[in-house]
């Protein structure tokens, strides 16, 4: 039964609104197929078994509205106006539970919103991240000062009201800027992180942490992506663009040895950990640009049998892609959240040797227009 959202067109996070969850599918399957229909047949859609309230990190922003009253709620697109949002369809139910608590208590411990004009104030921001059953829960206080008065009584009564956060955190951002995340964090209540288990392996997230917003989604679409690679056990597989390990991690019990390389630092520290504790020893994670580091290993000639990319929206530099195609892997699956940037790349690999045999879109983000693309491309 379609849901409508009281405040959609407002908001306009959700471009799809309005739409049965069947007809976005459909939507987004034409889609694919005008835009990668050309380097083969576009698989059907991998479609959520239950497009509402999936998303296991959401942040909302806080407020005044125009009687001088608290609000939080989304951005409209390309502003700062806030719209209410009291129950938002794509995010995680305990999420909108929590939001809809922290408005309550900036009344009840009498605590200001931050104004970006005047750059005063205390609340900006509220981030959760919830793992897939919900029992363990991060709060992240985004706030202009470092300064929390009653700081002990508040957390105090958040937790009483939602007794499955294991862990709170104050964010500190007090410049101007559209980044919802400071450079500091302080952790007030737990171990500043929590842990969630996706495809049989435990990952610790921090606030900073990348991880897939859908957990339903992603494992289906890691499992569709591994199973392309065709692993045997004695691959050597390069994971680019390898975040806090993930995918990586899930493969090496089908591979001989990972290499996975991201350019972001607290990422690769998440990585090395996570790859740790879940006792995973045939990987090891570089910290580099992605296409500075392919150029090495093909000057160096290391042997690469296969090969994971899932770069940032912008897509693959051609120094990376370059790169890529002096390795010469047999088979290259591209995970893609822009499917625009992956068509350029793909062409760029087709006129090298590579032939695209497989296009397997899969809906993360429903109700939006986003799709994501997996490709599977062989060595000519």
């Amino acid at each position: 039964m379609l849901k409508k959202c009281p405040v959609s067109e407002a908001c306009g996070g959700c471009q799809l609104q309005g739409i049965s969850y069947d007809e976005q599918l459909k939507l987004k399957q034409t889609k694919m197929e005008k835009l990668l229909g050309s380097f083969c047949k576009v698989n059907p859609i991998i479609g959520c078994d239950d497009p509402y309230y999936y998303r296991n990190k959401v942040q909302i922003s806080f407020g005044k509205d125009y009687k001088g009253r608290v609000i939080c709620g989304n951005y409209v697109a390309s502003t700062h106006t806030i719209v209410p949002v009291t129950d938002c369809q794509i995010a995680s139910r305990e999420a909108n539970r929590i939001f809809v608590t922290v408005r309550k208590l900036l009344a009840s411990f009498r605590l200001s919103v931050f104004d970006e004009h005047s750059m005063q104030g205390f609340l900006r921001h509220v981030l959760v991240r919830t793992s897939a059953d919900n029992e363990e829960v991060m709060v992240v206080l985004v706030t202009g000062s470092p300064v929390f008065p009653k700081k002990n009584d508040f957390i105090k009564a958040l937790l009483k009201a939602h007794p499955n956060i294991v862990t709170v955190v104050q964010n500190v951002n007090n410049r101007h800027t559209s980044m919802v995340l400071g450079d500091k964090n302080i952790v007030l209540y737990g171990k500043g992180f929590i842990e969630d288990t996706l495809c049989g392996y435990v990952f610790r997230l921090s606030a900073q942490s990348f991880y897939q917003v859908n957990h339903a989604q992603t494992e289906k679409m890691y499992e569709y992506a591994i199973k392309c690679l065709g692993l045997t056990g004695k691959e050597t597989v390069l994971d680019a663009y390898c975040g806090i390990g993930t995918i990586g991690i899930i493969m090496s019990q089908n591979a001989g040895h990972v290499i996975g390389v991201e350019i972001n630092k607290a990422a690769v520290r998440d990585a090395v950990r996570n790859a740790r504790m879940n006792e995973v020893e045939n990987i090891e994670f570089h910290c580099e640009d992605a296409g500075k580091f392919m150029q090495k290993l093909a000057a160096e000639k290391r042997h690469i049998d296969v090969a994971l990319m899932d770069p940032p929206r912008a897509g693959a530099d051609d120094k990376f892609l370059g790169s890529l195609v002096r390795l010469k892997p047999e088979r290259i699956v591209y995970i893609s959240c822009n499917p625009l940037t992956q068509k350029d790349n793909l062409r760029y690999l087709v006129r090298n040797g590579y032939e695209v045999k497989i296009i397997q879109p899969v809906d993360l983000f429903a109700f939006t227009q986003h799709t994501e693309s997996i490709a599977l491309l062989e060595r000519v």
